[in-house]
C-alpha cells in the first residue's frame, strides 16, 4: 500500500480545513516525506487536545489518537518534549472553539 507523503497529506488536510471554515497552521514543519504529524486542537478557551496519528502494523490501517486534553500551557509542553525526541515531526495547529478537527 503507498502511502501519501506527510506533506502532501498536510496540504490536503489544510485544503479540508478552509472548506469548512477552520484556521489551521504549521507550526513546526517536519520531514517532508515520512515525518509523523501531531495535530494540536486548540479550542481558544485556554483548553487544547493533541492528536497523533497511529498505524496498525498488521493491517496497515491508520487512526488518530487522543495524546492528551488538558489547558494549552500542558498540551505546549507535551509538544516541546515530542520534538526534542523526533526532529521530523510535523506540528499542526488547528484552532477552532466547536473542537472540530476533521481528522476522523
Amino acid at each position: 500500500m503507498t502511502r501519501l507523503s506527510s506533506q502532501f497529506w498536510v496540504q490536503a488536510y489544510f485544503k479540508r480545513l478552509q472548506l469548512a471554515g477552520i484556521s489551521g497552521y504549521v507550526v513546526i514543519h517536519g520531514d517532508d516525506t515520512a515525518g509523523a504529524i501531531l495535530v494540536k486542537l486548540n479550542t481558544l478557551d485556554g483548553n487544547a487536545s493533541a492528536y497523533q496519528r497511529s498505524i496498525d502494523p498488521s493491517s496497515g490501517n491508520s487512526s488518530w489518537m487522543l495524546l492528551n486534553q488538558t489547558n494549552e500551557a500542558e498540551i505546549d509542553a507535551s509538544i516541546r518534549r515530542q520534538c526534542a525526541l523526533d526532529p521530523d515531526l510535523w506540528v499542526l495547529e488547528i484552532e477552532d472553539r466547536s473542537g472540530r478537527h476533521l481528522l476522523d
